[in-house]
């Protein structure tokens, strides 16, 4: 005779609460990945736009592969430019910033046809990347120029739509009537475009001369003196006193250069410590002028 087994119920499971001091889970500490044209233009190597052309062209390689626009890095991947392997971090590390106090008869470019002085012969060398400068002084105007071997702080700065103010000390030959103080700030047409001051000071001046201070907000090449010559005025002297935030130290003469404290550089360029990391030497250090002595014209250092 066979027996029935009879299937005795099994147990609910058991519910656990969760102890309400349990430990949260740990976030991922893994850095985040980023373009890698963001990444090589804070580097130094160029700005983002010409590593956009190099990438299109093929001269970045990411971990032996081309790579495309878009494509993102992070811990481990491998980038090349050129064939050459590149060392670098996640993660931002607080740019150097220079000021520079250029004279008038030096050219803001590194290659020169005629031979000129350039104003990266005045500038310490770098270990790695290169010196960017943050727009532009012609040849003979004088006055703060600041550099960065950050290519994307160098950006920040220059792109029109942070609308960063651009103040110069102008003297020109005559001077203006209210009439045209009014044409100059509310805005004449120039072969380029409408211009305009966004403020205009008389500064006074003696004889012929009289000195102004003017603000602009953009960069075109040789706007302000164009503006003055649209009026049929001609400028004997032009220099920059301020760039956004940052004015020209009074202290730093003609030709020298001093590098902004990493505080300095964190609070001018609107950059937040959560963003940055502190692998800089210089914390604490009170900025002083230097120069750099010019290179022979037979030899020039390339930075």
């Amino acid at each position: 005779m066979k027996t029935k087994e009879v299937e005795t119920p099994r147990a609910a499971p058991r519910r656990t609460r969760a102890r309400k001091n349990a430990p949260a889970p740990a976030a991922s500490t893994e850095a985040p990945r980023e373009r890698v044209q963001k990444v090589l233009a804070r580097m130094g190597l160029a700005s983002r736009r010409t590593i956009e052309e190099w990438i299109v062209q093929g001269r970045v390689a990411i971990n032996d592969r081309p790579a495309r626009l878009g494509d993102r890095v992070g811990p481990g991947d491998r980038i090349k430019v050129d064939g050459k392997l590149l060392a670098w971090r996640p993660g931002r590390e607080i740019p150097r910033v220079l000021l520079y106090h250029k004279p008038e008869g030096e050219i803001v470019s590194r290659e020169d046809p005629e031979g000129r002085p350039s104003v990266f012969d005045r500038l310490p060398a770098l270990r790695k990347g290169r010196w960017i400068a943050v727009g532009r002084l012609d040849f003979n105007t004088s006055g703060l120029l600041i550099f960065t071997d950050d290519g994307e702080l160098a950006n920040r700065l220059m792109h029109p739509r942070y609308e960063l103010e651009r103040e110069y000390a102008v003297r020109i030959i005559g001077e203006l009537t209210p009439q045209q103080v009014e044409e100059l700030t509310g805005g004449i047409t120039l072969e380029d475009g409408p211009a305009r001051f966004e403020a205009l000071v008389d500064a006074g001046g003696e004889g012929t001369n009289h000195w102004y201070h003017v603000i602009i907000k953009e960069g075109r090449n040789r706007e302000v003196r164009r503006m003055f010559e649209a009026l049929g005025f001609t400028v004997s002297r032009l220099i920059r006193v301020r760039y956004g935030p940052v004015a020209l130290p009074p202290r730093l003469k003609r030709g020298m250069w001093m590098e902004l404290p990493p505080e300095s550089v964190v609070q001018t360029c609107g950059l937040t410590p959560s963003e940055t990391k502190r692998t800089n030497p210089r914390a604490g250090k009170i900025p002083r002028p230097r120069t750099t002595s010019r290179p022979s014209t037979t030899h020039r250092s390339k930075r």
